[in-house]
């Protein structure tokens, strides 16, 4: 799966369900989202089959999003089908109901595992998710730790709402083995996204350097296709990592593909362009040529917005995207 840039796709996002049990400011407009009716979902079956196509076309890597994908109802059994294909498998999630799941985890081969986390402040917290849950996915987090699975922290950043917790955040890898990972606030229908609330990268490592000092910030060695620039402070046990999708993007070695939980494969968070699979794998239809054409039609910089400033001014283009929440991150 080769676009017209050269680059090679294997690493699919599979959204699991539209529905969370939080209600994050930055993904899920106020007044809520309207879900697709459950038929026009992707079924447990449904996920695997499509999943085993994007294995055989060369995909290595799959993680489950939402919505909230611990939520759904078949998740081990969805888990459980997609843990036999040769792929590593993770998930992104908010930890609420994480403990209710550690051995299917570790049954399922599962090793790293995302939380979305965006304040260490309780009262915060609940501003931001709407949802008193913090004391829960705070002691989750320190349960999967102590399990031993590779537990990565992503903290989606907003001006004078939460950038007064970087340091604080930062601090928490000095005894544990945690990867903090601060993601620039993106534009998304009806979260009010607006230029001045992004934190930069830039400015990440201004308050960091300001703080430690700069010759205490180690650049770590990034992956390849990581979307991440990562850091650690010197003695300290666990990193830091800016993801800066809007200041400073990554789309030159991009890898990856989403699915939503509809059953539309989207080849960029920025393009408002998806395309349907699950009619075409519910007629019969092979889907192989679908997913090539998606892949080729796949524009190299964020949808087509190539400068800061067509971003800024794409109003239009961004409510014509769907919330996060219906994506799948």
């Amino acid at each position: 799966m080769t676009d017209s840039f050269g680059r090679v796709h294997n690493y699919l996002r599979i959204s699991l369900t539209e529905r969370c049990n939080l209600r994050c400011t930055y993904c899920m407009p106020e007044a809520g989202v309207r879900c697709s009716p459950k038929s026009q979902l992707m079924q447990a079956e449904e996920i695997y089959r499509i999943a085993k196509i994007f294995v055989q076309c060369g995909v290595t890597k799959i993680r489950l999003t939402g919505g909230e994908p611990l939520v759904r109802k078949d998740f081990r059994l969805i888990l459980e089908r997609l843990s036999t294909l040769p792929v590593a498998l993770t998930l992104t999630t908010n930890a609420v109901l994480a403990d209710r799941f550690i051995d299917s985890f570790k049954a399922c081969g599962v090793q790293a595992i995302n939380i979305s986390l965006d304040t260490m402040k309780p009262d915060k917290f609940r501003q931001i998710a709407r949802r008193d849950e913090f004391e829960k996915v705070h002691r989750n987090m320190q349960s999967l730790l102590a399990h031993g699975f590779e537990v990565k922290l992503n903290i989606v950043l907003i001006k004078s709402l939460n950038d007064d917790e970087i340091i604080d955040f930062i601090q928490l890898g000095k005894t544990l083995p945690l990867a903090v990972r601060f993601i620039e606030f993106m534009p998304f229908n009806g979260n009010r996204w607006d230029l001045k609330k992004v934190v930069s990268h830039r400015a990440i490592m201004r308050v960091v350097g300001g703080y430690f000092g700069e010759r205490e910030i180690i650049r770590e060695a990034d992956a390849p296709n990581d979307t991440a620039k990562s850091y650690r402070v010197a003695g300290y046990s666990g990193t830091f990592a800016v993801i800066s999708s809007v200041t400073n993007p990554f789309c030159d070695s991009c890898n990856r593909l989403r699915i939503t939980a509809d059953g539309k494969i989207k080849s960029c968070l920025f393009s408002i362009v998806e395309t349907d699979l699950l009619s075409a794998l519910r007629s019969g239809r092979p889907i192989e040529p679908i997913i090539q054409r998606a892949v080729q039609a796949k524009r190299k910089v964020r949808s087509g917005m190539n400068a800061l400033r067509e971003l800024q001014s794409a109003d239009r283009h961004h409510r014509g995207n769907r919330s996060m929440i219906q994506i799948g991150g």
